[in-house]
C-alpha cells in the first residue's frame, strides 16, 4: 500500500532487546527539507539514510523530528540523529520530561540520552507539508503524551502506536499500553476523522480507516 505523494515510510527491521522488530518511520517532505516522524533505536540512523537516499534525499536534509512518544523503539535514536541533522526536536508537552531526562522512562528500563526539546506539540495545530497540512492529534494512553498525525486532503493518518497492523487494522495493544482507558478514548477520537489510508508504527500501511476504526472502537468498549 503506497501512502500519498511526499509521504515516505521508512521500514526498518532493527535489533530490539534479543530479537529483531519490523517498524515503520515516516519522512514527510516540506519546503524547508524533511519532518521525520520517530527516530527508531540509535544503530538505524544508517539505515535510514540510505532509505532516504534512493528517494532523493539524505539525513541531512531532515529539519525536523516529531517524536510521537519516548517508547525506545521510537526515539532511541534521536541523540544521534539530532547531533547529525541540528534538526528541532518537536513532540506533546507530556513527553518532554521523559526525552530531556527528567523523568525516567514510562516503560522499559532504557535510558535515553536527554536531548532538549525544541517544540511543545499541542493537539489540533498543523503543520505545513508538500502533502497538505498535517495536524496534530492528541492520543494518549499508550503513552502520556502519545500524539497521532491526520492529513485531511488526503484523509490519511499516521497512528504511532495508538493503532497497530497485523493482518489488517488493530487497536492497541494491552500489553504495551498502561491504560487501556484513556487509549480507548483516543481511538473514540480518531474515530472521527475521515481517514482512508492508516500508517501504523508496527506493521505499516493498510487501505483502511474510519469504519475499521468504528470496529475496533466497539470491540474495546
Amino acid at each position: 500500500m503506497v501512502l500519498p505523494d511526499a509521504i515516505h515510510p521508512i521500514p526498518l527491521s532493527v535489533p530490539f532487546g534479543d530479537h529483531d522488530i519490523e517498524i515503520h518511520p515516516v519522512a514527510v517532505e516540506t519546503d524547508h527539507g524533511l519532518i521525520l516522524v520517530d527516530t527508531a533505536v540509535p544503530d538505524a540512523h544508517g539505515d535510514i539514510d540510505a532509505h532516504l537516499r534512493t528517494l532523493g534525499y539524505g539525513i541531512e536534509d531532515i529539519s525536523a523530528i516529531i517524536i510521537t512518544h519516548h517508547d525506545a523503539d521510537h526515539a532511541a535514536g534521536l541523540a544521534r540523529l539530532v547531533s547529525r541533522t541540528h534538526a528541532l526536536v518537536c513532540t506533546h508537552g507530556r513527553e518532554v520530561p521523559y526525552l530531556e531526562g527528567k523523568k525516567p522512562p514510562a516503560k522499559g528500563n532504557w535510558v535515553p540520552d536527554p536531548v532538549p526539546v525544541d517544540v511543545q506539540l499541542v493537539d489540533g495545530v498543523s503543520f505545513r507539508t508538500e502533502a497538505g497540512p498535517m495536524q496534530v492529534v492528541s492520543t494518549p494512553g499508550h503513552s502520556p503524551g502519545h500524539c497521532s498525525l491526520y492529513f485531511p486532503t488526503t484523509y490519511t493518518l499516521i497512528a504511532g502506536d495508538a493503532l497497530n497492523v497485523a493482518d489488517g487494522l488493530i487497536g492497541p495493544r494491552p500489553a504495551f499500553t498502561p491504560d487501556m482507558e484513556t487509549a480507548t478514548e483516543s481511538v473514540e477520537k480518531l474515530a472521527t476523522f475521515d481517514v482512508t489510508t492508516t500508517h501504523c508504527y508496527h506493521g505499516g500501511t493498510v487501505p483502511e480507516g474510519t469504519m475499521r476504526i468504528k470496529e475496533i472502537l466497539a470491540s474495546l468498549r
